[in-house]
């Protein structure tokens, strides 16, 4: 299957189960097309996006005691993964002149995504929860408005937003722990673990597609789009060893440790 032609599955189709279906068959890159854009993914009436602030904020990590609410985490990072697949597959439309090694690559893990979103909706389901049932929001497509370059999509969804789930995963699967539900927890791991190849990839192409002489600190930096900013890259438990697994160098990583909140001009 075209690389090209999975991604317009994910973007185009509005059911759940067509936006999840694997490619039919190995994927392969021989006919790019021409560059092309949708102001938002197709979905069903149940899980368009919804007006900001209108969808439920993530549970405390005490409430997650509620077996409702940890239904209601699950719905919430469903629909980021969810997210994060179409971004991905508008990302292989939007730039067809980008190097087939790199679509193949992106391919391959947004057929992760695809496994993570049936994680969290089958897990959301099975605590009483069914996807769709809650209002979404659309966080991450709305910043990857702003994508004009694959030196923007690397800086952005691998190495900030699936940076920071280095931490988040850990997070939450302690909180998950903590309140007894071990197959939540399990379910998280999992997630962390491709995470970190997720962020290798970021790592990868931002070291291939940077200008020569450029650091990979300063590239990162400056191909993030205000109020997304480092410190935006990590959560509270800050995860060295995830990050050195995932090939960031020393010199990255302390940079991101010590990143603070410095930036006042906006608020987000």
């Amino acid at each position: 299957m075209e690389v090209r032609a999975f991604a317009e599955r994910v973007l185009r189709s509005a059911a759940l189960e067509d936006k999840l279906r694997k490619p039919d068959g190995a994927l392969t890159d021989d006919a790019p097309g021409e560059a092309v854009s949708v102001s938002e993914p197709a979905r069903t009436e149940d899980l368009r996006f919804a007006a900001r602030r209108t969808a439920p904020a993530m549970p405390k990590p005490g409430g997650l005691r509620d077996q409702r609410k940890r239904a209601v985490a699950h719905h919430i990072l469903a629909n980021h993964e969810l997210q994060a697949l179409e971004v991905m597959a508008d990302v292989a439309l939007r730039f067809p002149e980008a190097p087939t090694e790199f679509r193949l690559g992106l391919a391959r893990i947004m057929q992760d995504e695809q496994r993570h979103t049936r994680m969290h909706v089958e897990r959301a389901a099975t605590l009483g929860l069914r996807f769709g049932e809650l209002p979404v929001n659309s966080y991450i497509w709305e910043k990857s408005r702003e994508f004009e370059s694959l030196l923007d999509y690397v800086a952005t969804l691998p190495l900030l937003f699936e940076g920071r789930n280095l931490d988040h995963t850990i997070e939450f699967s302690g909180w998950f722990e903590a309140v007894g539900d071990t197959r939540s927890a399990a379910l998280i791991r999992t997630i962390h673990r491709d995470e970190i190849e997720h962020v290798a990839f970021g790592i990868e192409w931002l070291r291939k597609l940077k200008p020569d002489g450029l650091s990979d600190w300063d590239a990162f930096c400056q191909h993030l789009k205000w109020p997304l900013r480092p410190v935006k890259a990590k959560g509270e438990q800050f995860q060295i060893e995830a990050r050195k697994q995932a090939g960031l160098s020393d010199e990255f990583i302390e940079n991101l440790r010590l990143a603070q909140n410095e930036d006042s001009r906006q608020s987000d």
